[in-house]
């Protein structure tokens, strides 16, 4: 009799539990609902029980100032012995409410979050863990909401781990500039949802955004300009700028990773520096660098040995893409044809790639890895140092042949992750493919198995998955915002979530709750087309 009653008790309990959606994004792996609450407020505690976690501590307290408002303490260290022993199964009323941050998982980016109306706890498997399980208690507390007492926030048994190792969001800076603060909102919110790798696009056509100490002539003159005025004043990151991005994204556990695109997409670099250009078409002038200069291999290693300096993350992404747009002139540049004939290549192509493999002994030379676009797949660079980033969902054959020579690839297909295609049939700005662009909903239901290329032998292969953010058509943060929410925490969901696990219906429930702390943010946010206009600009 006990025995059965205790089975409908523990059944009754798997189902209301599972009744209960976590109002937290990304769906996490297993989240039980448990009875009670615990409020925090200014009397609320953090104990870290190591003090190596100092600074996950710390980054909860400010998480939780910023987004609620609500300021907690930081423990004494005087007292924590007695923490300890409290923790143990000996507590002392006098203590106050604690949220305890310790104790190691097995699991590498693992997190266990438990709350319950005594404590809460965080225990990770890595730094990177514990950070998930602070912005999973952030959610918490924000959808909650804030009354006078402080912050109820339901009890929960939290363990989750990310189903993809790289999330991430990338920002054309080079087409419009948008600056630090901009990009520190957008490094929170993707902390928040858990991406942890931010592609950060500086140097293309119409401008070059980070500047180079030994050539400063890239920044002060190839800063000038965007895509909608040529003479727009000269807009850059100073090294000391860079640092700070860098350090406030590794705070939030996300590597940030510079993009330095060569040979093509040169125009602002040779604005600058002309002696080191290819030339390029009517359509595309001065796009390329010149291959056929040495002084041309020297130049750009230089760039990149220094940009490499400023990126812990020790990844270059270098491009590598559309070429052809501007390679046209090589057919007449002396130092190319030059080329060509002593190292006997036959096309403009065995160029491209022989520029593509050079730039890849730099970066090995540095200690840096090449990531590039699925273009410099045919480059037969070195497996183990270039990570591939397949973006043309038209042309499969790409993502078969950096899959077949070995490459880990970055899913980022145009359809639907590139997100200056538009949201709705009825927007009139941004890009389609025909009649085809990237709703909410196709952004949340990316599926590795709808592509055939990826088997069993190879799914190991895909690391992760990217949003793109371009920026020809995006002048203002309104459309920036606009534009990338709530489309990036449907990207955040299907990357971190196991497949078996997503739900739209539940994801578009939980949404509902996060529209308005986005806007709270002061984002511009994509609801519907009927709530929401479409900023032209």
């Amino acid at each position: 009799m006990f025995r059965t009653l205790l089975f409908i008790t523990t059944f009754a309990i798997s189902l209301f539990a599972q009744a209960q959606e976590c109002p937290v994004i990304p769906r996490p792996q297993q989240a039980d609902k448990l009875k009670g609450q615990f409020t925090i407020s200014a009397n609320t505690e953090i104990f870290v029980i190591d003090p190596w976690q100092n600074a996950v501590g710390d980054l909860l307290q400010q998480e939780l100032l910023k987004h609620t408002g609500v300021k907690v303490k930081i423990a004494h260290s005087v007292n924590r012995e007695k923490y300890i022993k409290s923790l143990a199964g000996n507590p002392d009323d006098s203590f106050p409410p604690l949220i305890v941050v310790g104790g190691v998982l097995k699991q590498g980016d693992a997190y266990k979050l438990e709350v319950n109306p005594q404590h809460i706890k965080i225990e990770a498997g890595s730094d990177d863990g514990y950070i998930h399980g602070v912005m999973t208690l952030v959610q918490l507390a924000r959808v909650s909401g804030k009354k006078a007492a402080g912050i109820s926030v339901p009890c929960w048994r939290i363990q989750d781990a990310p189903a993809m190792a790289w999330r991430g969001f990338m920002l054309d800076e080079s087409r419009h500039f948008f600056g630090k603060k901009t990009v520190k909102l957008l490094l929170d919110e993707m902390a928040l949802y858990k991406l942890n790798r931010f592609h950060w696009h500086l140097t293309d056509e119409p401008g070059w955004r980070i500047e180079i100490k030994q050539y400063p002539r890239l920044a002060t003159v190839g800063g000038i300009g965007n895509r909608t005025d040529t003479l727009a004043p000269a807009a850059y990151y100073t090294q000391e700028d860079v640092k700070e991005i860098v350090a406030y994204a590794a705070a939030r556990g996300i590597t940030v990773i510079p993009e330095i695109d060569m040979p093509g997409h040169a125009t602002a670099a040779n604005k600058a520096y002309p002696e080191f250009s290819g030339g390029g078409t009517a359509k595309y002038p001065e796009f390329t660098f010149n291959p056929g200069k040495e002084g041309t291999y020297q130049y750009l290693t230089n760039i990149l040995r220094e940009v490499n300096g400023l990126f812990p993350a020790k990844m270059i992404h270098i491009g590598g893409d559309e070429v052809s747009f501007g390679s046209a002139s090589w057919n007449t540049d002396p130092h190319v044809q030059s080329l060509m004939k002593r190292e006997n290549m036959k096309t403009l192509v065995d160029v491209e790639h022989y520029f593509i493999r050079r730039m890849s002994d730099s970066l090995m030379a540095i200690k840096s890895k090449m990531l590039g676009w699925d273009e410099v797949t045919a480059a037969d660079l070195p497996v183990n140092e270039t990570i591939v980033f397949w973006w043309r969902q038209e042309r499969p054959e790409q993502l078969k042949n950096a899959l077949d020579k070995g490459y880990k690839v970055v899913m980022c297909p145009r359809l639907p992750f590139y997100f200056d295609f538009v949201q709705d049939s009825s927007h009139t700005v941004g890009r389609r493919m025909g009649k085809e662009f990237n709703p909410l909903r196709r952004v949340y239901d990316f599926n590795l198995n709808d592509y055939p290329a990826i088997t069993a032998a190879n799914r190991g292969q895909i690391i992760g998955y990217q949003a793109n953010q371009w920026t020809e058509v995006i002048q203002s943060e309104e459309r920036l915002y606009f534009m990338t929410f709530p489309r990036l925490l449907a990207m955040a969901e299907a990357a971190w979530t196991a497949p078996e696990k997503k739900d739209f219906a539940g994801f578009e429930k939980r949404l509902a709750k996060f529209i308005p702390l986005l806007k709270e943010r002061g984002l511009y946010v994509m609801e519907s087309p009927k709530k929401t206009p479409e900023p032209l600009r």
